[in-house]
């Protein structure tokens, strides 16, 4: 059994980009919402679409090529993520965003995959993304819902306020150890178990 390659994580900034989809099917529509959220420009490229898919267009938030997939498509797509019922078009689509650099996601097929899509715990600006390389989904599933409840609704606010505490710090205080100790302390457990008391101190009282 030849070795699984190691997976780089990160966190990839896809605003004003060209994401190009390949697929009208529910598979496909599932992944539109997060790179709309994430402020990518998506287009679509199949002769049908599902009814969800169709309410993207109709809102003017994805752009639908009503064919099939031709090469050029590629052009200009810093990713594609696709799912055609002709497993040839799929290979097709992965061989050409290979040779153009282009990352490419078949759905559910591993080895057509330059990148896989994680199970994401989602709290505002905080995401903790999970991956078992393609291994088990399922697994990963079960970690996100363990990390859903130790990293609850809470944690949203929390992080917007300290955010705003950072840049203050940054602002007013010159680099030097100092520094470097408040930030560790305003993204410390306790502050954040200071800022829950006062966030539910704040509600009780409305």
């Amino acid at each position: 059994m030849s070795a699984r390659p190691v997976l780089f994580p990160l966190f990839l900034k896809l605003e004003g980009r060209t994401v190009l989809l390949v697929g009208g099917n529910q598979e496909v529509e599932w992944k539109i919402p997060g790179l709309l959220a994430s402020g990518a420009r998506v287009r679509l490229v199949s002769p049908t679409v599902a009814a969800g898919i169709r309410t993207f267009v109709d809102t003017g938030q994805v752009s639908w090529e009503q064919r099939e997939f031709v090469a050029a498509d590629l052009d200009g797509a810093t990713l594609v993520i696709a799912l055609h019922e002709n497993n040839a078009v799929n290979e097709e689509i992965y061989r050409e965003a290979d040779a153009r650099g282009v990352l490419c996601n078949i759905v559910d097929q591993p080895e057509r995959c330059h990148f896989y899509y994680p199970a994401v715990v989602r709290r505002g600006q905080l995401q903790i993304a999970i991956s078992t390389g393609g291994v088990s989904p399922a697994l990963a599933s079960d970690i996100r819902r363990d990390l859903e409840s130790q990293y609850d609704s809470a944690y949203e606010a929390w992080v917007d306020a300290l955010g705003n505490a950072r840049e203050r710090v940054l602002r007013d205080v010159p680099r030097s150890p100092r520094r470097t100790k408040l930030l560790k302390r305003i993204a410390s457990k306790s502050s954040f178990r200071s800022f829950s008391r006062r966030r539910a101190a704040a509600k009780e009282t409305l």
